[in-house]
């Protein structure tokens, strides 16, 4: 009896010993094995087009190149006004820093269609450039109408400009027709054509236009400060501001100022 209850537990140790090697579950349950990936398609429809080559962009440290000057401005111009004249009502800064205070008026013909803020600011900026005539120990300042003034800037269209300086005894016709500007006693008439269309030789050499009008203020208001004409100094030179610039430049170059390199600029009497 004693023997066969000594195999019965040694049979039930050994069905333990195998227990303990493997895992129990729960009933109706098994390990899940790991998910297997879907193949993915490679019909056409599935596969993603190729994306387009991309556009080349400019480079963000390029500049935009500039504007070219304007050489003379577009659309008709008037050859007659009203013959009457609209005076700023406004003064400008005084320039220049020493020397004999000159006044002046800026004018602009009624019917020319020009600004009269416009021309009155490129009038003040020609004479208030370091380089013009204030350098010389003058001053100058624009004032409004009714101030005392000692000379008038007008803008006239050319039948009126054309009627202005001859009554002074100034013909500023070529080839049939006013063509130049002038001073007549405290008068600088300025032509109308030319302040719009500057002049051909300019305009071929490619001399901005806004270089005319500095050139043609300064000339006719260094007449009222007594200059006469002179003459190219020599080919290639700039040309002095007391050059008839209008009519040929004679082998020099464009030039709007009285003064270069500090100094008065001027070429041989004409």
């Amino acid at each position: 009896m004693s023997r066969a209850l000594g195999v019965a537990a040694g049979v039930a140790a050994l069905a333990a010993i195998a227990l303990v090697g493997l895992a129990v579950f729960p009933v109706g349950l098994s390990p899940a094995a790991p998910p297997v990936p879907s193949p993915v398609p490679t019909t056409p429809e599935s596969t993603p087009p190729p994306s387009p080559p991309a556009s080349p962009t400019p480079s963000a440290s390029a500049s935009p190149r500039p504007a070219p000057p304007v050489l003379r401005l577009t659309g008709p111009v008037p050859t007659k006004g009203s013959g009457g004249f609209e005076y700023a009502t406004t003064a400008g800064p005084v320039h220049g820093r020493s020397g004999k205070l000159l006044r002046y008026r800026v004018a602009v013909e009624k019917g020319s269609g020009e600004d009269l803020a416009e021309f009155a600011a490129a009038v003040d900026g020609a004479l208030g450039h370091p380089l013009s005539w204030t350098a010389g120990g003058l001053r100058m300042q624009r004032v409004a109408r009714g101030s005392p003034h000692d000379f008038t800037v007008h803008l006239a269209t050319r039948e009126t400009a054309g009627r202005m300086c001859a009554a002074g005894g100034v013909n500023i016709t070529v080839r049939g027709r006013p063509y130049t500007s002038c001073r007549i006693g405290n008068s600088v008439i300025l032509n109308l054509d030319r302040w719009r269309l500057s002049v051909d030789h300019f305009v071929a050499a490619k001399v901005p236009l806004s270089t005319y009008r500095d050139y043609v203020v300064n000339h006719e208001v260094g007449h009222r400060l007594g200059h006469r004409h002179e003459l190219c100094p020599r080919r290639g030179r700039p040309a002095p501001v007391m050059m008839q610039q209008t009519l040929d430049l004679k082998g020099c170059t464009a030039n709007a100022w009285p003064f270069l390199n500090e100094k008065r600029y001027a070429g041989p009497r004409k």
